[in-house]
């Protein structure tokens, strides 16, 4: 039987490289500098599909890796839909004279706030500063006399009128002291003294007043009594007329002032309905308030020395004006990215103040604009996950959406302490909402918040991958002049272009992609032009990104190391020569989240009579992960297929990571597994100098799998660190061949025949590379060729059988064995520190 030469990967399919030849340009100041969103049209297209529909609903979320230009993206589409629009009304809160509760809202043209304001505060200057020289006048102070005597001579005939009445009864007219006050009384005279009526019963009790005379004066101590209290009763209504006449005279002295002011303010602002009705207010209750205007007398002393009585309260507060959005200085619809999405800072809050006899108190010109407000007619961006993890963020922001209005309240759970029951009245909502978070997060929230599907009907995926062509090369030249451009950093040359790409098809994972994630690729360009000027060179070259990445790597390879010197030590039992029965090496990849690598895994296989099947070890020991375990099962499947046509499976045979700890996860080790599988059933050995990647399906077929360049660059620094000796490759399955970006010591290794890579498609391949011997295929009685690897594995079952009959045993299919523990991989997956096969 002819020996077929083992297919290897050609060198050119290794690596790919970048023409610098065809760039078109010499450095990156040849080039424009990048004004667009690069390889995400998409996503673009549904951001500007929801911006443009005006229908409610059509808020967006943007879905993606952060990295991709979610924020850089919005934020520039937004401010391109802005510009040449009408800027929103400026919104202002009133005092409501009818219902000081619910303070108005006032919307205005944008920048028309402040001056209505200042309006405001002119008017109420105006009047303090005037209707005191008007009550300070010399005519309005004789007028007024002349009122206030013409009562006051009223007032006096009364209790002339009454005097004269008093004294011709032989009575008068007494202050008597009646605790701290004093008030008038009719007292009777004896002699020439006033003596009070208690005295007279006393003489008439000892003989010195007839009993007659006490009773006259008795009666008309009463009638006299009676007419001082119908006096003073004239007087107090006197006073009361008094009082009207003058703020009648008053208001007539102050009144066309008053209207003259705020009749102005209703001419300029004639167009505003709501406006001119608030004047009206304002007018009558300054009209009703005038004595608020007049000239105060000096402030009492203080109640203790060094210790001012608390500031009054501002007696002309409810003519402010509270601008809560100012809109004067926005150009078109305004754009507020809100970062720290808490109640008060997206919603608004009503502040607190503490009076001047310490209660806590509030009122319209404590309201505060939250992002929504200050957003409401534009756009407001936030971060979902900030959103969802802000303590009553988000149902508020669902029931604003979906109600269309506004409401201005304070965020307090504990509803019981709350010090205002102000509700202002509400804005109309009128904005698109952009919410930025992962995939997963939105699928999360589609599958179980009925109202997020309601309120965010526009998905805007981001990718994280884009293809590579002669445009997209550009563009990634123009980005780096962007941030060469913005950040003032040294430019790059064609040849550091070029290796720039080369990382962004590296991070792509695939030959025909490019990275989409421009913040990894800003982070390597800032960093090359570190090491250049470091090498003081003008212009940034491919040597410089290059020496970027490896530093990049060293900052972070602390764990890949201790791990090598493990396996240099002989701690990590690697062999990576000779052959072992039942051993290979598989490939395992550590995902540390900053850092991603690889390195080779002892797998092994024994294999015995017994009808247990195939065991899983690490699943057994809780460290198998469900992708892993599935991956077990279905190479379970394959062995069924190749070897149990005729008969059940009669074995019992364990699968083992040989000093593995921390959990296995993943298929791409399903392959290796068989490998080993297949070697302990048929005694023929495994080459050790060879690793090996790849999933297996039932049909015999090797699928691709991730992270192929980090594990053959994985087994390539081991073999390098015990020495090549070049028989050592890695055999991988040819469906990743298109995803080879492998480093360049490794390509010059392969390219000088050190080193080797084999792709291969079926099982029966990837047998003939590791043990040397052709793998054979059934013949059309069913049957394997003699001196085959399968051959001799279908032997062993067979002898198994039979041992298993003599022994009095019923043969049984043997499959993977179950232990019946429920959730077991799926509790393993969750461990941390889990490695990916």
């Amino acid at each position: 039987m002819t020996k077929k030469k083992p297919a290897r990967v050609p060198v050119e399919k290794l690596r790919w490289t970048c023409p610098v030849d065809k760039l078109g340009f010499k450095t990156t100041k040849d080039v424009e500098v990048c004004t667009k969103i690069i390889g995400q049209e998409r996503a673009l297209g549904a951001i500007r599909l929801g911006l443009d529909i005006e229908s409610v609903g059509y808020n967006i979320f943007v879905a993606g890796f952060v990295g991709t230009g979610r924020n850089s993206t919005i934020k520039r589409l937004l401010e391109e839909l802005e510009k040449g629009e009408t800027s929103p009304d400026d919104l202002c809160y009133v005092h409501n004279f009818h219902n000081p509760d619910m303070p108005s809202l006032i919307p205005l043209p944008a920048g028309k706030g402040k001056v209505f304001r200042n309006d405001m505060n002119l008017l109420i200057e105006t009047l303090r500063r005037n209707v005191p020289l008007i009550f300070e006048d010399e005519r309005y102070q004789e007028n007024r006399k002349k009122i206030v005597e013409t009562f006051k001579n009223r007032e006096k005939e009364i209790l002339k009128s009454l005097e004269k009445r008093v004294e011709s009864e032989g009575f008068v007219l007494a202050q008597v002291q009646t605790g701290p006050y004093t008030r008038p009384e009719v007292l009777p005279l004896v002699g020439e003294n006033a003596v009070a009526m208690e005295q007279l019963e006393k003489s008439a009790e000892e003989g010195k007043l007839q009993q007659a005379e006490l009773e006259k004066k008795k009666q008309q101590h009463e009638e006299l009594s009676e007419k001082l209290e119908n006096a003073f009763k004239d007087v107090r209504r006197i006073e009361k007329q008094m009082k009207g006449e003058l703020d009648g005279f008053d208001l007539q002295a102050v009144l066309p002032l008053v209207k003259d002011a705020i009749g102005e303010l209703k001419q300029k602002y004639a167009k505003h309905k709501k406006l001119l009705a608030y004047f009206g207010d304002v007018e009558k209750d300054i009209t009703e308030n005038i004595d608020k205007f007049k000239p105060r007398g000096e402030q009492p002393p203080m109640l203790v020395p060094f210790m001012p009585l608390p500031q009054r309260a501002d007696e002309f507060l409810e003519y402010d004006v509270n601008v809560v959005v100012d809109n004067s200085e926005t150009r078109g619809r305004p754009v507020i990215i809100e970062t720290t999405p808490t109640h008060r800072n997206l919603f608004g809050s009503i502040e607190r103040v503490v009076g001047r006899f310490g209660e806590w108190r509030s009122d319209f010109t404590r309201i505060k604009a939250g992002s929504l407000l200050r957003a409401n007619g534009g756009y407001l961006v936030l971060n979902a996950l900030d959103v969802l993890t802000e303590p009553g963020v988000w149902q508020t922001l669902k029931r604003t959406i979906r109600n269309r209005i506004v409401e201005i309240q304070p965020y307090d759970p504990f509803y019981m302490f709350s010090g205002t029951s102000m509700k202002p009245e509400p804005v109309n909502f009128d904005l698109k909402v952009v919410m930025t978070g992962d995939t997963y997060l939105y699928h999360l929230l589609y599958t179980y918040d009925e109202d997020f599907r309601k309120t965010f009907k526009v998905k805007a995926d981001f990718d994280t991958v884009m293809t590579r062509n002669k445009e997209s090369i550009y563009d990634y030249a123009c980005f780096i002049a962007k941030v060469v451009t913005d950040e003032k950093l040294r430019h790059f040359d064609r040849t550091g272009v070029a290796a720039v790409v080369e990382y962004g098809v590296r991070l792509g994972g695939h030959r025909e992609k490019m990275t989409a994630r421009f913040l990894e690729i800003a982070d390597i360009i800032r960093e090359a032009c570190y090491w250049a000027s470091k090498a003081k060179s003008e212009l940034v070259k491919a040597e410089h990104v290059d020496k970027a990445m490896e530093e990049k790597v060293y900052r972070v390879r602390l764990v890949e190391e201790k791990i090598q010197e493990l396996i240099d030590r002989g701690v990590l039992m690697i062999d990576i020569g000779g052959s072992r029965v039942g051993q290979v090496n598989g490939l395992s990849v550590y995902d540390l989240g900053d850092h991603t690598f690889a390195k080779p895994s002892k797998i092994t296989v024994q294999t015995g009579i017994g009808r247990s099947g195939i065991i899983n070890i690490e699943r057994e020991a809780n460290l198998s992960g469900r992708t892993h375990d599935k991956g077990v099962l279905i190479m379970t499947g394959n062995v069924r297929a190749m070897y149990a046509r005729e008969r059940p499976l009669t074995l019992s045979a364990s699968i083992c990571f040989e000093q593995s700890y921390a959990g296995v996860e993943g298929d791409s080790a399903s392959a290796a597994e068989l490998f080993a599988f297949v070697s302990s059933l048929s005694g023929v050995p495994l080459r050790q100098d060879l690793a090996l990647t790849g999933s297996v399906n039932q049909m015999g077929e090797i699928q691709p799998i991730g992270g192929v360049n980090e594990k053959i660059e994985g087994f390539f620094d081991v073999c390098k660190a015990k020495g090549l000796t070049r028989r050592q490759g890695v055999i991988i399955p040819e469906r990743n061949v298109q995803d080879l970006m492998l480093r360049k010591d490794v390509v010059a290794a392969v390219s000088n025949g050190r080193f080797h890579i084999y792709p291969i498609r079926k099982v029966d391949e990837g047998i003939e590379l590791l043990t040397g011997r052709p793998a054979g295929a059934r013949d059309k009685k069913g049957r394997y060729p003699k001196g085959t690897v399968n051959y001799l594995v279908d032997a062993k079952l067979e002898e198994m059988s039979r041992k298993m009959t003599e022994y009095g045993e019923k043969p049984g299919d043997g499959g993977t064995r179950n232990s019946g523990r429920k959730n077991r991989s799926g509790q393993a997956a969750e461990r941390r520190g889990r490695r990916k096969r």
